[in-house]
């Protein structure tokens, strides 16, 4: 019996390579002549693919533009969501830290260097960063005994949120030690 399977993962692996190239492109033209000045018509003929496939892909170019602080913010949410038993909310978050910080790749890169160009998408990114950190909130406030909005949970999710912000955006300055050093000696405060 004959099966779909390698045609089918050869599919899936020509697909994942044109949204890279898409994202490649759009982050590159966006790092170079801003978000506002690059069209999707730009974007498709970087990537040497049709306007049509660029919004299949991403239905909006702001969509386009967070895609991988949008995949990062829902990495870290699963990895609270799903920590190993016996692992507090801070334990699961240095080891997201870690595996984060060492499979980035160039195009993380370039990412940075459109964040750089484009301070609005930045600060768009960081709002949507704002479930995750009320997530944070409410597991630091279940750990220590405390209200969901007591001020040291809040306190601790947010400084959280900042520590995670310098580390990804500055990976070749990360201390990740000394990160988790100052935010469980916060935690020990509640």
């Amino acid at each position: 019996m004959v099966t779909n399977e390698p045609r089918d993962g050869l599919r899936e692996r020509s697909k994942a390579r044109r949204r890279e190239s898409i994202l490649r492109s759009a982050y590159r033209l966006f790092a170079e002549r801003g978000f506002e000045s690059t069209t999707i018509a730009d974007i498709a003929e970087a990537a040497e693919v049709s306007p049509r496939t660029v919004t299949l892909y991403f239905p909006s170019k702001l969509e386009l533009a967070l895609a991988r602080s949008d995949a990062l913010a829902e990495r870290l949410r699963t990895a609270l969501s799903d920590r190993q038993p016996g692992w507090l909310t801070l334990d699961a978050l240095e080891h997201w830290l870690r595996a984060e910080i060492a499979h980035r790749s160039d195009l993380d890169d370039l990412s940075e260097r459109m964040f750089d160009l484009n301070p609005e998408l930045r600060a768009v990114s960081n709002g949507r960063l704002s479930d995750v950190v009320q997530q944070g909130t409410r597991m630091f406030a279940e750990e220590s005994g405390n209200a969901p909005d007591a001020f040291g949970p809040r306190m601790l999710a947010v400084t959280a949120a900042a520590v995670i912000s310098e580390l990804c955006h500055h990976p070749e300055k990360a201390d990740i030690d000394a990160a988790m050093d100052f935010l469980r000696a916060g935690a020990a405060t509640l």
